[in-house]
């Protein structure tokens, strides 16, 4: 080691430590690579120069809409303010859910009864929808000759749902303690398996990655899994109510961790609640993003952050109903927003004249909905019926999983003519493409930016930088360089140009044609491997080209969340694709707008002709970019999706959310896109369908 730095003609200042960071290159190839000029580094992984950048874009916006929104709750001074708050909350809560579906007959039957010496156990089926069968046992004390509150009990991400010892053992604590509660399975767990095979076994994880996998399909046709999920307590609560058992004055809803983002959602839809507990859920939004905890599709409503709502807002709809949120000191849920929230509901309630209304419980010990925190629950319902039992919680008897099923088979997708989410997406999908007219022209484009949620376009061509640190990294010429395009605050495009000669300052003014390589995962990894590059190249020698990394691929592939977790389907591209939902700027449409700013970029140079190549996941902001700019002439497209209608269309599928776009099939499908595309001299090469990539 000694022996190389003693060659290198000049010391290892700061500056050149730095660019040694940013090169991505190790410190011993870059000395040697300096002792052989025109040698260079043999390339290994893909550069990513930038894996934070997108974090930190989405923490900026984040930040400053809780600052908005904490500025609007400290400017409440009365309770004519305080109450206008609320039902403004409400409103917004009720944008990012949307319409319910009308009520349909429950057609509710008990299938079995546990007898025990403290309580008894019905199993239930109900369906919140029709041909859409919930499963539920529903907890009552031994004695209802006067009816008893009433408690929906929503689960949490275990596999075997309702059947979940922690879960089991809150159900048969109400019930002990003079109460019916009905725990019934979410979608994708326990008995309501959503991808089974013909043994009735799953074909994916139950619980997060079903949830992710309807979730994200159901975004194409306009819908939100947790509208579903919601929909699904709301029915609950509605077969509760048909129980002679049950007082309709007293009804609460309580759960933990996704069972708790179900308590605190329901908080901000069902007005009936009287009383409201959720457990190991409650923070803040931010929280979560700062501390790259990736949420469920469910947990992340679609214009959440945009309309400025925060998790302690669902539960401030309810105000002043009786709420407490339960937390952990030790939870990956961060206490610190629990505490946050908790302070300014207590403010809210203030000014309602009912700060005892809302409280907050910190257990000690990890994520779950341990004793101490049930204990905490059964004592604020206590209260707030005006129950004088003892909160302590009796041991409880854990049944066995087969013992509680509703159903003869355990799942049911076995009952006749019951139908799965994916079923109701398809079913939506293939309505949609039978009555949605061909769009083209202006009506495309409007459809298109509107979709898209793109923002308005910035009359001065975007600032660039300069980074001169490439090498030519086996790419097909000579020499290259790098390119950083501000397409908008705190996110640039990592475009590479290039060259037959060694040029390392701003692109040269000319008026030829340019090509644009919009990559698929990374331009400097498909410089080397992608034919379609060195053919488009070797057809047009004297054409300009350059290739485009988008944000959040290539140089600025995340690297948060998890090490190597972006092709997860909980991993970073997932995080922030969900995130740009809650934004209500689809991640497609943000690629899209680095696009059409590079083009205008390119414009800006000379180059007043574009042909536009797009591969995989690229072609997809390629084809939106070439439909809505007039600069691009030809357009090649590699790995193309076909349709999103095929993905909606599809029970199984690989695209992910970041490639997905909000009720794009109520408006147009890709095929519009390419018939438009035809006079831009498309080609198409290879296309991919749901389950090609």
């Amino acid at each position: 080691m000694n022996q190389t730095m003693d060659r290198v003609s000049q010391p290892l200042t700061t500056d050149r430590r730095q660019l040694l960071h940013l090169s991505g290159m190790p410190l011993l190839a870059w000395m040697t690579a300096q002792t052989q000029p025109g040698v260079a580094a043999e390339p290994s992984t893909p550069l990513n120069r930038f894996p934070r950048m997108v974090h930190q874009f989405f923490v900026r916006q984040v930040r400053e809409l809780e600052q908005r929104n904490h500025r609007i709750k400290q400017n409440l001074k009365n309770r004519s303010d305080a109450e206008n708050y609320v039902r403004q909350v409400r409103e917004k809560i009720r944008l990012c859910f949307g319409p319910f579906p009308a009520r349909t007959p429950l057609k509710a039957r008990v299938t079995g009864v546990l007898m025990r010496p403290t309580h008894r156990i019905e199993k239930v089926i109900f369906e919140s929808r029709p041909g859409f069968p919930v499963t539920a046992n529903l907890y009552l004390p031994p004695e209802t000759s006067q009816p008893v509150p009433g408690v929906v009990g929503t689960c949490g991400h275990s596999s075997n749902g309702k059947a979940e010892p922690a879960y089991q053992a809150f159900a048969q604590g109400l019930a002990k303690q003079g109460y019916a509660c009905l725990l019934y399975d979410p979608i994708g767990q326990g008995e309501r398996l959503q991808y089974v095979d013909e043994n009735g076994q799953p074909r994916l994880r139950p619980g997060t990655r079903e949830h992710l996998y309807a979730g994200n399909q159901q975004f194409l046709v306009g819908q939100f899994f947790g509208s579903w999920r919601a929909w699904d307590g709301i029915r609950a609560l509605d077969y509760l109510l048909t129980r002679k058992e049950v007082d309709s004055k007293h009804l609460g809803v309580t759960g933990n961790s996704g069972g708790g983002t179900m308590t605190t959602w329901l908080c901000g839809l069902e007005p009936r609640w009287t009383m409201a507990a959720p457990s190991c859920f409650v923070t803040t939004f931010r929280h979560n993003l700062e501390n790259e905890l990736p949420a469920d599709t469910e947990q992340c409503p679609p214009r959440a952050l945009a309309l400025g709502l925060d998790h302690e807002d669902f539960l401030a709809a309810m105000a002043p109903k009786p709420t407490m949120i339960l937390a952990k000191e030790r939870d990956y849920f961060d206490v610190r927003g629990s505490e946050a929230a908790s302070q300014r509901l207590q403010q809210l309630y203030r000014l309602l004249d009912a700060e005892e209304n809302t409280g907050l419980f910190v257990g000690p010990t990890t994520h779950g909905f341990s004793k101490e925190n049930r204990e905490a629950m059964y004592a604020w319902f206590h209260r707030s019926t005006d129950n004088k039992r003892s909160p302590q919680e009796p041991e409880p008897t854990i049944e066995k999983d087969e013992d509680l099923q509703c159903t003869a088979t355990g799942q049911v997708a076995a009952l006749n003519a019951t139908r799965t989410v994916f079923g109701f997406t398809r079913e939506t999908s293939r309505k949609w493409r039978a009555t949605r007219k061909p769009i083209d022209g202006i009506a495309l484009i409007k459809a298109v930016r509107e979709v898209l949620k793109l923002p308005a376009r910035t009359s001065p061509p975007p600032e660039y930088r300069i980074w001169r640190h490439l090498g030519s990294r086996g790419y097909p010429a000579p020499h290259a360089i790098a390119y950083g395009i501000e397409t908008e605050r705190d996110i640039q495009a990592v475009v590479y140009r290039l060259t037959k000669e060694r040029w390392q300052s701003r692109p040269p003014r000319t008026n030829q044609p340019a090509a644009l390589y919009i990559a698929h995962l990374s331009s400097d990894q498909e410089l080397r491997k992608e034919p379609l590059i060195k053919e488009t190249i070797a057809a047009n020698p004297n054409q300009a080209f350059y290739t485009c990394d988008v944000r959040g691929i290539g140089e600025s592939l995340p690297g948060t969340c998890s090490p190597g977790s972006f092709h997860s389907p909980y991993g970073s591209d997932y995080f922030y694709a969900i995130h740009s939902l809650m934004l209500d700027r689809p991640y497609l449409g943000q690629k899209t707008f680095d696009v059409l700013r590079v083009v205008e970029w390119l414009t800006f140079l000379g180059h007043r002709e574009v042909h536009l190549i797009g591969n995989g996941w690229g072609a997809l902001a390629a084809t939106f970019a070439a439909v809505l700019t007039p600069s691009v002439r030809q357009v090649t497209l590699k790995h193309a999706l076909t349709a999103y209608s095929d993905i909606a269309e599809s029970e199984y599928y690989n695209w992910p959310l970041a490639t997905l776009l909000p009720g794009v099939l109520s408006q147009f499908d890709l095929p519009d896109c390419y018939r438009n595309l035809a006079s831009k001299q498309l080609r198409i090469i290879d296309a991919w369908g749901a389950e090609a990539t």
